[in-house]
């Protein structure tokens, strides 16, 4: 198993965690059900840890395609741009999420507002999962792909 193999099992996890934490969310925030809220907080930081192992696999998966021919460095290069931004916002989000998660524990009062504050930043998460997840599969998936946006590049 090489990293590109390990990449494409894991790459998925980070993305569809943030979508499963912000329903979660959402449901504790209306249900006003603190397990339910912990149970968010568990799952960004979750996805967090996940986005390591796919972040780092990432760079060994682009030296395995680099030695196949009909890849294009472009897409893979966009895709590492997009990648780093998602990680590096999933990172302060599962950060977040433990914060948030020992306030609600101890049961402080400003838990609330920091549960807000994780939802935002998990929207704004899901923005930057949407483009990773789009630029790292025009990479292999051809029938996706905007050629349009490879001939402007490569002007």
């Amino acid at each position: 198993m090489n990293d590109a193999h390990i990449h494409l099992l894991v790459n998925h996890v980070p993305i569809v965690g943030l979508l499963i934490g912000i329903l979660v969310l959402l449901a504790g925030m209306l249900l006003k059900k603190a397990e339910v809220k912990i149970t968010a907080m568990a799952i960004f930081i979750f996805s967090a840890l996940a986005s390591i192992v796919t972040f780092y696999s990432g760079e060994g998966a682009e030296e395995v395609l680099e030695n196949l021919a009909g890849y294009s460095e472009t897409l893979m290069h966009l895709h590492e741009e997009d990648a780093e931004a998602f990680f590096m916002l999933t990172l302060i989000l599962g950060s977040l999420s433990f914060i948030t998660l020992i306030a609600e524990i101890k049961k402080a009062k400003f838990s609330k507002y920091l549960m807000i504050l994780c939802l935002l930043v998990a929207l704004t998460d899901g923005v930057l999962a949407t483009f990773a997840g789009n630029s790292g599969g025009e990479i292999t998936h051809k029938e996706i792909r905007n050629e349009a946006k490879i001939i402007e590049i490569n002007r």
